[in-house]
């Protein structure tokens, strides 16, 4: 229960509560307000961060539903775009897909054999950055279109398309990887 009251784990409860806000106001075409959400629930992931490592208030609960409000506010976010034909479906689907295969994966090696953590590699990291500006530019774009905020959309579209590819190709590697030389001690402590 300690763990819920967390400063940091609250504001990821918040980042989460968030999430139907956001779709809300971008099915009612206020993009503006959109991004101001997005741009709030930003501040609430890195201030989450900040503030479990200075009052010393990093949690179990934290280290697994953080990654899982990011995920969630994101990958919603691409199918609410996808939904108001702000972002293709083979960008939608690829995303979507990644990241659903991601958990369920998750899931599974943890029931089956207790695997508990899934660090994120610099793919990972680098697809997510990508992602955060892909939707914060095709978001702007709806109220704010310079031609550097065009260009940038256009490439962190195409780049969100590679690094979701790559680390996606990436995890499955690490994954079959990791449980073949967990099979492998296992089979070895039989012995």
């Amino acid at each position: 229960m300690k763990a819920l009251r967390a400063a940091p784990n609250l504001l990821t409860f918040l980042r989460l509560c968030l999430v139907p806000f956001i779709v809300l106001v971008i099915l009612q075409d206020h993009y503006a307000i959109a991004f101001g959400i997005f741009l709030l629930a930003g501040i609430t992931d890195a201030l989450d961060g900040y503030l479990a490592r200075k009052l010393n208030q990093i949690t179990v609960l934290g280290h697994y539903l953080d990654p899982v409000a990011d995920k969630l506010m994101l990958s919603t976010l691409f199918l609410v775009l996808h939904y108001q034909g702000l972002i293709s479906r083979a960008v939608t689907v690829l995303v979507f897909g990644r990241d659903l295969g991601i958990l369920t994966v998750s899931a599974i090696l943890f029931a089956t054999m207790g695997i508990r953590s899934f660090p994120p590699s610099i793919l990972g990291k680098i697809n997510t950055l990508v992602q955060i500006i892909a939707v914060t530019t095709v978001l702007m774009g709806r109220f704010f279109n310079p031609l550097p905020i065009s260009f940038l959309r256009t490439w962190s579209l195409r780049a969100t398309v590679v690094f979701t590819v790559l680390s996606g190709f990436h995890y499955a590697w690490s994954v079959a990887r990791r449980v073949g030389h967990i099979s492998s001690q296992q089979e070895g402590s039989k012995s």
